[in-house]
């Protein structure tokens, strides 16, 4: 829980904690069959970049490549020899 007892004000606005708001995020509203409300963080990828998320080999050649950049398996290129 992390506010109890919120009222809407007079325009039916319901403010979210501080602590709850994040840079770029944005919310989808669900109501379930109790009328409790869900918020549903989102983000948003400029369309220059979505190509990635439909490319299933692209996407994971990056997730790869950040995988062993995490354990260290990683080798100096000098921008030269490319």
């Amino acid at each position: 829980m992390v506010a109890r007892s919120v009222k809407p004000d007079s325009r039916n606005r319901i403010s979210l904690p501080k602590k709850l708001m994040k840079e770029g995020i944005t919310y989808h509203v669900f109501v379930n069959n109790h009328g409790q409300i869900i918020l549903d963080p989102q983000v948003t990828i400029p369309a220059s970049e979505a190509w990635l998320f439909s490319n299933s080999d692209a996407l994971a050649s990056i997730r790869q490549g950040l995988s062993d950049a995490k354990v260290g398996k990683v080798t100096k290129v000098e921008p030269g020899d490319l």
